[in-house]
């Protein structure tokens, strides 16, 4: 199987033997001079839509009034788009329509400047006609052309500034930090919350995404999108981002996002969830977190409670997030607290994942029990008894119960 370049060379080379100029463009080209590793290349090329969909045997027609085809090969899409130049933004998110145009105006139109480069790679020569590579040596965000103009025309460039920037550890130069705090207010509505959304998970992704949250802040977009964060001053954001650092590598954004809000009621907290548009998934572990930071606070909780809480699946997420709150040593003695309780109530611990509990039903059916409510508070009782009592022969749990049941 091809690389992912050496699919994306393939397609500029059948362009190109077609009359026709191809490069990759924007993040390739940036994340090449940033040595890092990249999982999609988009092409820019002079070859018209029609064209692009007569040369490929398989492409999706994205946005064809905008010049964009996908092109499929072996499974992958790369985003084909013909060089442009936009008309006028008068949504705040897209242009208008677009003139086809030259390499030169096309990279114009694109929203920084180390995004606004191009690298030719069949005799491997880059392109850069916006100042992109002496930003990228400078390690600066600088808006393409007038900032005002570039966030006016798709106010999301102002969020992606920040992400770049936390992202790649550069700097926001002074007239398109300016830009920012000028025109945050004006974010809504022509973003959409799902746009937001994403880009708080693409800087989740990455390092520094306390940085990108302090940041938002101090450029008056954070209060924008969360509005009961208008009147909190930068430090204390600072303080509660400031554990970020310590969360577990892939930690779900909302996740970060919730150590904002830690006064939030679960019904505020599953609000916030609807607000962010976020997942079935996330809304559950928000309510699994706010049960197991009540279990933390509860005076004394039976090792029943702990057990079910060691035996779920975002147990291990949970204490390691609580842990990175804590300073050392109370960090490490919070951990090995855990350990050690883990171990205590291991083989309970086991079979509530395996769903095997001691004492089943038909244990119960056998006392005469018949099929019904009482039953199923039976069957909880009889649990509850094996891990509190730490039993491992059904016949003595249902010895327990009946004496309970008989008291």
């Amino acid at each position: 199987m091809k690389t992912l370049q050496a699919l994306a060379t393939t397609i500029c080379q059948t362009l190109f033997d077609k009359g026709y100029t191809a490069y990759f463009a924007g993040g390739w080209v940036r994340d090449l001079l940033l040595k890092k590793p990249t999982d999609e290349i988009d092409i820019a090329t002079s070859a018209p839509p029609k064209v692009v969909q007569e040369l490929f045997e398989k492409t999706i027609p994205v946005g064809v009034a905008f010049g964009v085809i996908i092109v499929v090969l072996e499974g992958i899409n790369f985003e084909v788009t013909t060089f442009r130049k936009d008309h006028p933004y008068l949504d705040g998110r897209h242009p208008d329509g677009v003139d086809f145009s030259t390499p030169e105006k096309d990279a114009e139109r694109r929203d920084f400047t180390i995004n606004g480069m191009f690298y030719d790679p069949l005799p491997s020569t880059g392109y850069d006609y916006v100042g992109g590579q002496e930003d990228f040596q400078k390690r600066i965000i600088r808006a393409l052309g007038t900032p005002a103009k570039r966030f006016t025309e798709d106010r999301l460039r102002m969020i992606r500034a920040v992400r770049f920037a936390a992202r790649f550890g550069f700097r926001i130069e002074e007239q398109t930090i300016e830009a920012i705090a000028t025109y945050a207010s004006t974010l809504f509505p022509s973003v959409s919350m799902e746009r937001i959304w994403q880009e708080f998970c693409k800087m989740a992704a990455y390092p520094h995404f306390d940085q990108a949250i302090i940041m938002l802040h101090r450029f008056g977009l954070l209060a924008v999108i969360f509005p009961q964060l208008n009147n909190v001053p930068l430090k204390t954001i600072e303080q509660y981002v400031s554990a970020f650092v310590y969360f577990p590598i892939n930690s779900p954004t909302i996740v970060f996002l919730l150590e904002l809000f830690p006064n939030l009621s679960l019904d505020e907290r599953l609000g916030l969830c609807n607000y962010l548009k976020t997942t079935g998934k996330d809304r559950k572990l928000v309510e699994f977190f706010f049960s197991s930071t009540q279990l933390l606070k509860s005076p004394k909780p039976e090792p029943y409670e702990w057990a079910y809480f060691y035996a779920h699946s975002l147990s291990e997420l949970f204490l390691s997030v609580q842990a990175a709150k804590l300073l050392p040593p109370i960090r490490y003695e919070f951990i090995q607290e855990h350990e050690t309780g883990q171990k205590k109530l291991n083989q309970h611990i086991e079979r509530i994942r395996k769903r095997r509990p001691l004492v089943t039903a038909a244990h119960l059916q056998k006392k005469g029990i018949p099929p019904g409510k009482r039953l199923g508070e039976l069957l909880r009782e009889a649990e509850k008894i094996a891990i509190n009592q730490d039993l491992s022969d059904p016949n003595l749990v249902m010895t327990f119960l009946t004496d309970i049941e008989q008291s």
